[in-house]
């Protein structure tokens, strides 16, 4: 298996979403709302790049 490393400007880059993410969510008139459309473009995300999604969803 592969190990892929991030550089300092990727990492810096994922955070920064990541915050922009959580903002939204705190601000968000519809919280629930904005929660499943953080996941589903999350989802997407991930399954773009080959990660299956399936068995980390929690029920």
């Amino acid at each position: 298996m592969e190990v892929m490393e991030m550089t300092e400007k990727e990492q810096a880059t994922t955070l920064m979403d990541k915050f922009i993410d959580l903002q939204r969510i705190k601000k968000a008139t519809d919280k629930d709302r904005e929660i499943d459309y953080q996941i589903k473009t999350t989802k997407a995300k991930l399954e773009a790049l080959g990660i299956v999604t399936e068995p980390l969803t929690m029920e």
